[in-house]
C-alpha cells in the first residue's frame, strides 16, 4: 500500500486485527480506569473482564490518550515513511481523545489533519477503512479526509441497553432520559445523533427492543450495498442471532463484523449491549 498518507485512529473504533494490518492502520489506546488500575484498552483490560468488573459494581471510568503518546505514535509513523498523517477519531461530545490529538499534531514531524468523526464503535472504523483505501489508491490527504466524511455522513449506529444507568453516570445520556427509562420499566434503543447518544424508542421489553433493533437497521439498509457491524458486550448469542438474521433480510450486504466491544464503551453502556452500525459504500 501507499504509505505517503497514513491512517491513524484510536481503540474505540474495534477494527478487525486483519484489517488494521491490511490497510496499516494505526490505533491510539484509550485508558480504563478499573479501581486504581489504569489500563490501556485492547492490551491490557479485556472487555469480558470489564462485565465482570461492571456486574460487581466495581467503581471504572475511562479516559483520553495523552497527546504526549499521540505526539508518540504520529513520530513512529512518520519513521515508517508517511508524508503526512490523517487522523481519525471517535466523537468529540465523548472523549477529549479529538483534543489530545490536536495539540499532538502541532508538533508533529509531517503535517497532521485530525477530524472528528462524529463517530464510535464501528462508525468510526469504516471511516479509517475509507480514508486508508483512498490513501493506497493514492489519495492525497484533503481525498482521504473527504472519504472518511462521506461515509461518516451516511453511516448510522443504533444501539440496545438493558439499562440507562450505565450512560447516565458517565453523562454521556441526560439523567431526565435515564430517569424517564427507569421510572417506566422500558427497554432502550439509542441512535448516534451528531455525535452525541440519543433516546430513538422505548419499547416494553429486551425481546421486542431487539426485534425491534433488527427491523430498523434493515430497514436503513436497504437494497444498497451496504457493511454492517454487530457489536455487543457480554451478549455474544444476542449479537450472534441478530447477525444471522440480517444476513437474511440485507440483500445488499457486502461485509458483516461481529465483535464485542472494548472496554471504553463497555463501560459506558453495561454488559447486555446490543448495537448495529450500517454504513453504505
Amino acid at each position: 500500500m501507499s504509505r505517503h498518507v497514513a491512517i491513524v485512529t484510536d481503540s474505540t473504533a474495534y477494527l478487525p486485527q486483519r484489517a488494521m494490518e491490511q490497510h496499516g492502520i494505526t490505533a491510539v489506546p484509550l485508558t480504563v480506569v478499573l479501581g486504581d488500575q489504569a489500563l490501556e484498552e485492547g492490551t491490557e483490560i479485556s472487555a469480558r473482564s470489564l462485565a465482570t468488573a461492571l456486574q460487581k459494581r466495581r467503581p471504572v471510568t475511562t479516559s483520553r490518550p495523552s497527546p504526549e503518546l499521540f505526539a508518540e505514535t504520529y513520530r513512529r509513523v512518520a519513521e515508517a515513511g508517511a508524508t503526512a498523517i490523517v487522523s481519525l477519531h471517535l466523537s468529540a461530545e465523548f472523549s477529549g481523545t479529538y483534543d489530545a490529538a490536536v495539540l499532538a499534531a502541532a508538533d508533529a514531524p509531517v503535517p497532521v489533519r485530525v477530524v472528528d468523526t462524529g463517530m464510535v464503535a464501528m462508525a468510526l472504523g469504516f471511516c479509517a477503512l475509507s480514508a486508508a483505501e483512498t490513501a493506497e489508491a493514492g489519495g492525497t490527504v484533503d481525498e482521504a479526509v473527504a472519504a472518511a466524511e462521506k461515509r461518516a455522513a451516511s453511516t448510522s449506529a443504533y444501539f440496545y441497553v438493558d439499562t440507562l444507568d450505565y450512560l447516565r453516570r458517565g453523562g454521556r445520556i441526560g439523567a431526565a432520559q435515564a430517569l424517564l427509562g427507569s421510572a417506566l420499566a422500558v427497554k432502550p434503543l439509542l441512535e448516534l445523533v451528531g455525535g452525541r447518544i440519543e433516546l430513538l424508542e422505548k419499547v416494553r421489553t429486551a425481546s421486542k427492543a431487539i426485534a425491534r433493533l433488527e427491523e430498523i437497521v434493515a430497514e436503513r439498509a436497504g437494497a444498497s450495498a451496504v457493511d454492517i457491524a454487530v457489536h455487543h458486550l457480554a451478549a455474544q448469542d444476542r449479537a450472534d442471532a441478530l447477525a444471522d438474521r440480517l444476513r437474511e433480510r440485507v440483500p445488499g450486504l457486502v461485509e458483516l463484523h461481529v465483535s464485542e466491544v472494548g472496554a471504553v464503551i463497555g463501560a459506558h453502556t453495561g454488559p447486555g449491549l446490543l448495537g448495529a452500525v450500517v454504513s453504505p459504500r
